[in-house]
């Protein structure tokens, strides 16, 4: 949503990460820690620690360090910053005096952040995980394998009992969980990849052979990516649509949902429902509160970034 916000302002995006972000922070609450192999005081064995400073570990430790500016857009990850705004002086400025304070690496314009390839170009911001795609390709040896024109064969239907060969359940696990992280950028497999990550533990041959299609799906559509330019019209957009009882073993239905400025996406989801739904009706209304929830939280962003959206 940034990218898209930054594309249709105009403006630079900036990246800057803090050296140790987590030892920076100041606890709240009460935490103890045990001594550490190596740093135990003869003597007093059963004695802890008190914390008074956050460490890496904590579920504390990314909450604790916080950092907020009233001209910029800031966009915090962790110890990753995204710094855009509508001047470059603020931007220099804002980098300066965070550099004063914490130890920083100024890693100029945003041009590869967690994991996504990013161009910057003038109007244009363009994102890919084409680098990421190659690593899974040859992590699982499919270098050389054929292309295939689509994910998944829409007429199969999976199981957890489908009469097949079970599969290397790691190795499963592994090829599900890369593809997930493509999902970042590739909204196209979204779908199938949350239709096979249901069999995680379960994994049969077909199972496998049908995560193996997507990463030859991927082959062949190594370089899509998502394409952010400006729009005459910058107005959100969201779709809601569902599957009854798509998943055989509990005849549970699928959610899924998206938005967009026009024609630039920026968000989207495919997941199994909760409930069981008893009509197609009920389907989509479950999924149409999804969707309706994930509205209110854009809506509520964008007018925290003074571009309210109706």
């Amino acid at each position: 949503m940034l990218l898209a916000l930054a594309t249709q302002k105009d403006w630079n995006i900036h990246q800057m990460d803090v050296k140790s972000a987590f030892l920076n922070g100041y606890l709240e609450e009460e935490i103890f820690v045990e001594q550490l192999e190596g740093f135990i005081v003869q003597g007093m064995e059963e004695k802890v620690y008190l914390l008074k400073k956050a460490l890496y570990g904590l579920k504390q430790a990314p909450r604790a360090w916080k950092v907020c500016d009233q001209t910029l857009v800031v966009s915090l990850y962790v110890d990753d910053l995204l710094v855009t705004g509508s001047s470059m002086e603020q931007i220099n400025n804002f980098k300066k005096e965070m550099k004063d304070v914490f130890e920083m690496t100024n890693l100029g314009r945003m041009t590869f952040f967690l994991g996504m390839e990013v161009q910057q170009k003038q109007n244009e911001i363009f994102i890919c995980q084409q680098k990421y795609a190659k690593e899974i390709l040859k992590k699982f040896k499919m270098e050389e394998c054929n292309p295939s024109a689509t994910p998944v064969n829409q007429s199969e239907k999976f199981c957890k009992e489908d009469g097949s060969t079970k599969a290397d359940e790691r190795l499963y696990r592994t090829i599900i969980g890369c593809l997930m992280y493509l999902t970042t950028t590739r909204l196209d497999i979204m779908n199938v990849v949350s239709l096979l990550s249901r069999y995680m533990h379960c994994a049969s041959e077909i199972h496998f052979q049908a995560a193996k299609r997507i990463v030859r799906y991927v082959k062949g559509t190594i370089d899509y990516g998502l394409r952010f330019c400006q729009v005459k019209n910058f107005t959100l957009h969201g779709y809601s649509d569902s599957a009854w009882a798509g998943c055989v073993d509990d005849m549970r239905s699928t959610s899924g949902y998206c938005f967009s400025f026009i024609l630039l996406f920026f968000s989207w989801c495919s997941k199994k429902q909760e409930v069981i739904a008893q009509s197609t009706a009920e389907t989509e209304y479950v999924a149409a509160v999804a969707a309706v929830n994930q509205a209110l939280w854009i809506r509520k962003l964008m007018a925290d970034l003074f571009m309210e959206q109706k």
